[in-house]
């Protein structure tokens, strides 16, 4: 699930959808992106501050350790960095400082690392530049492994291995040609099987234009199972490993990263990093960059700055949704609180705002909202009122 800052609720919502149906929080396996890091980095759909939105996070860790042990409560995203402009380097490093923070933010919270570390989970972009992307994936599990290892002191296997999934590059996808789209997935989707990706989303050719339809759906699934069971290149583990030119990149990205973990670290870490604006300031500066050789022609864009069709006609389908659909939804939403006991939902949003002002953990308490079919925007403003909502500082 991709949710974020209201992900805990979204956690509960699903436990009780379980617990009607019969099912057990130990019985659910899955995963819920959770990473409000990368929020105030790059996709700025937060609403608490970052320190209480941590504690929401540990308390995930906490709840889903103890009672969720199949579930991986958090998929730490690089996607939304990359196609905010990063470069691949800063989504390398910022993607895994992100990483290390929620470990030591679980180590303080009391957990033992090796009971939580097994389900973290880690979402990274695919990008065009072929080689790079590969380097990146790799460099990505090395670091990671010997940071598990050596600075966290992981002793389980698993807790060491990098578990990823990858999606290719939305932000490179154009209106222009958009059958060219097609090619750009496909090359970037056999990049992150080369890198060893273990789940991999492709996406549609028409993205740029709208959701996409059933045909550029199809196509970007085929796209996958093409790689997957004609092209051979998932029959090993690391394919391009011992290249010199892989080999010598992987170690350029590690050595590129680390600068970068060195430089959050002298700013005190990842939360006053962003409160101080270096992340934002970093990718803003490199999508700059990048605009600026796109503008020089120095980085071509098949169909856009080069090889561009005069007077060109979108030929493609485009999926349109219902105005009806929202309509339908307020309705819905509107019966559940009219038929719904107010006197109950009004008693466990009480005992949720006290949850937050005490410290306890916050997720038996959402669930019990959830039970007494509490909406979503009551528990974000529950907790909103003892939290607070973040604004970001200028950046400059």
């Amino acid at each position: 699930m991709t949710i974020n800052a209201p992900a805990a609720m979204l956690l509960a919502y699903y436990i009780v959808v379980a617990e009607k149906q019969g099912s057990t929080p130990a019985m659910l396996r899955g995963t819920i992106q959770a990473d409000i890091l990368k929020e105030y980095i790059a996709q700025k759909e937060w609403i608490y501050p970052p320190g209480p939105s941590m504690r929401i996070i540990t308390d995930m860790f906490e709840y889903c350790t103890r009672e969720m042990p199949q579930w991986n409560p958090i998929s730490i995203s690089g996607y939304h960095i990359r196609e905010a402009g990063s470069t691949a380097i800063q989504e390398l490093a910022f993607t895994l400082a992100d990483g290390f923070a929620y470990v030591e933010a679980g180590i303080e919270k009391g957990l033992d690392i090796d009971d939580f570390a097994p389900r973290l989970s880690f979402f990274f972009n695919s990008h065009l530049d072929f080689f790079e992307e590969i380097a990146k994936y790799r460099a990505a599990r090395r670091i990671y492994a010997r940071r598990m290892r050596n600075k966290y002191g992981a002793k389980n296997p698993r807790s060491w291995m990098l578990r990823f999934h990858t999606q290719t590059a939305g932000c490179s996808l154009t209106a222009q040609q958009p059958e060219n789209n097609i090619i750009r997935t496909a090359y970037q989707a056999l990049a992150g099987v080369l890198g060893g990706t273990q789940s991999l989303h492709t996406n549609s050719m028409d993205e740029t234009l709208a959701l996409p339809s059933e045909k550029a759906v199809t196509i970007a699934l085929r796209t996958q199972q093409i790689i997957a069971h004609e092209t051979g290149v998932a029959n090993t583990i690391d394919p391009l490993a011992g290249s010199y030119f892989v080999e010598s990149l992987t170690d350029k990205m590690e050595k590129e990263a680390e600068a970068y973990f060195e430089k959050i670290d002298s700013l005190g870490g990842v939360i006053p990093a962003i409160e101080a604006g270096f992340f934002q300031r970093e990718i803003a500066e490199a999508a700059y960059r990048y605009q600026q050789e796109l503008d020089r022609k120095e980085k071509i864009i098949v169909g856009v700055n080069e090889y561009v069709l005069e007077n060109e006609q979108i030929q493609i389908p485009i999926l349109l949704i219902s105005p009806e659909v929202e309509k339908k939804q307020k309705k819905r939403t509107a019966e559940v609180r009219a038929n719904r006991s107010s006197t109950r939902a009004g008693e466990t949003l009480g005992a949720l705002r006290r949850a937050a002002e005490n410290g306890s953990n916050l997720i038996p308490p959402l669930i019990d909202c959830t039970r007494a079919y509490v909406t979503l925007g009551e528990m974000c403003g529950a907790l909103a009122e003892v939290f607070g909502v973040y604004e970001e500082p200028a950046v400059f």
